[in-house]
């Protein structure tokens, strides 16, 4: 019989799925909605950049009131599925206000970005509060494969949806994901009542910090977490296509680009074993520079069969990467600062994606910058991963340190 965080693992990768391909329906039909509304094509992207500010901020202001919510209040679930709620009507009612200007869908699309955050951060905030250290790992990569099967399906979805109603989507999208959040409630309560792991009880962790306070540890987590995911989206967004390009035709890409994300979601759980043994920042700094390594290959590919094998092991490096940055954040943020970590890794995510959408929208990716652009995100890797193997290894020698001491007291 699974466990009571095992089974929360599974619900938040459906959470995490629905989520996303909410999301990759909103970025798909934006350039319609907008149109609609008399926004220029130009200013679309320049409203993809706003919600990913927006995003930066709320991600980590919403996981500072989901600490607060469970301390006070000791329930995060309705809170929760009233911001859903909200997010859902907002997200339902773009495509029929479109046509009433843009002043009114940018209104509804900041409602709808502002709520939304409460399904980011707020939900995996819960892995952290509740299960027992060993088993973080393998619950992140749980949670995580919700969002790696909806990268895989979003070239399908470009496609499939071209020429559908945006009634349709996004009426689907917003039902099934208010239907699934509802269960929020029922999860966390079943959650709570659940007899805690030995491993859990005997934890002791130092008191959190005041809230919206962070440790060094926790800052330099957070730089470190920017520059590999802004390697992740200047890799995958931007030159991911180019370089299958080299070998294969246009129409090839919907079949090419999931490979990256078919090494995302197989590479979660074997490292998650790596994570419980090594730890989290052990996982993350190796897997950055493998990563690199397999960036670098994907710019080198002789053919189309080596770029889809460095490219599925590029994959699995962010993947390893995404499943042990959580591992982190919830041991960081132990004892009360479980959704302020959270947060700021979401946070770290949506600047990251902000940079890559800038670098486009300012041209630095045109011919005459796309030499040196290449080779930013295995730069961004390297510097990441060695940064974390670093704080790993005095994380070790400080804890080897501590050790010999109490052994000598004794």
């Amino acid at each position: 019989m699974k466990s009571a965080t095992s089974r929360f693992g599974w619900y938040l990768a459906l959470l995490q799925l629905l989520f996303t391909l909410c999301w990759t329906v909103y970025a798909i039909y934006l350039p319609k909605l907008a149109a609609a509304a008399g926004i220029p094509a130009s200013a679309v992207i320049l409203i993809l950049m706003l919600d990913q500010l927006v995003f930066t901020v709320c991600d980590f202001a919403t996981g500072v009131a989901a600490d607060k919510v469970t301390r006070v209040l000791g329930r995060l679930g309705v809170w929760v599925t009233a911001a859903t709620a909200i997010s859902c009507v907002a997200f339902l009612a773009l495509p029929f206000v479109a046509a009433a200007g843009a002043p009114v869908l940018l209104a509804v699309t900041l409602v709808w970005t502002v709520t939304s955050s409460a399904l980011r951060a707020p939900p995996l905030m819960l892995l952290g509060k509740y299960a027992a250290k060993p088993a973080l790992p393998y619950l992140a990569s749980l949670a995580m494969l919700g969002y790696g099967i909806a990268g895989a399906l979003a070239p399908y979805l470009a496609v499939t949806l071209r020429e559908v109603d945006p009634r349709v989507p996004f009426a689907l999208a917003s039902i099934v994901l208010m239907l699934t959040t509802l269960g929020m409630i029922t999860a966390e309560r079943r959650l709570a009542a659940a007899p805690q792991p030995l491993a859990k009880l005997l934890e002791t962790t130092p008191a959190a910090p005041a809230f919206g306070s962070l440790t060094r540890k926790a800052l330099v987590f957070g730089v470190a977490m920017v520059v590999l995911a802004l390697g992740f989206q200047i890799h995958f967004s931007i030159w991911s296509a180019p370089l299958f390009l080299r070998y294969a035709k246009p129409a090839d890409l919907e079949w090419l680009m999931p490979v990256f994300w078919i090494g995302f979601n197989v590479a979660m759980l074997p490292a998650s074993l790596i994570a419980k043994r090594r730890g989290g920042l052990a996982v993350m700094g190796g897997a950055g520079l493998f990563g690199a390594l397999a960036i670098l290959a994907t710019d080198f590919a002789p053919n189309l069969n080596g770029m889809m094998i460095a490219q599925g092991a590029a994959g699995a490096a962010w993947g390893a990467i995404l499943m042990s940055a959580f591992t982190v954040a919830f041991t960081v943020g132990a004892n009360g600062a479980e959704g302020r970590m959270a947060g700021l890794l979401f946070s770290a995510l949506a600047l990251a994606t902000l940079g890559r959408m800038a670098t486009v929208a300012f041209g630095l990716h045109a011919e005459a910058t796309a030499a040196m652009l290449l080779f930013v995100p295995p730069v961004a890797w390297s510097i990441a991963g060695a940064i974390m193997l670093s704080v790993a290894a005095r994380s070790l020698s400080g804890r080897n340190r501590d050790g010999s001491s109490q052994a000598a007291a004794t």
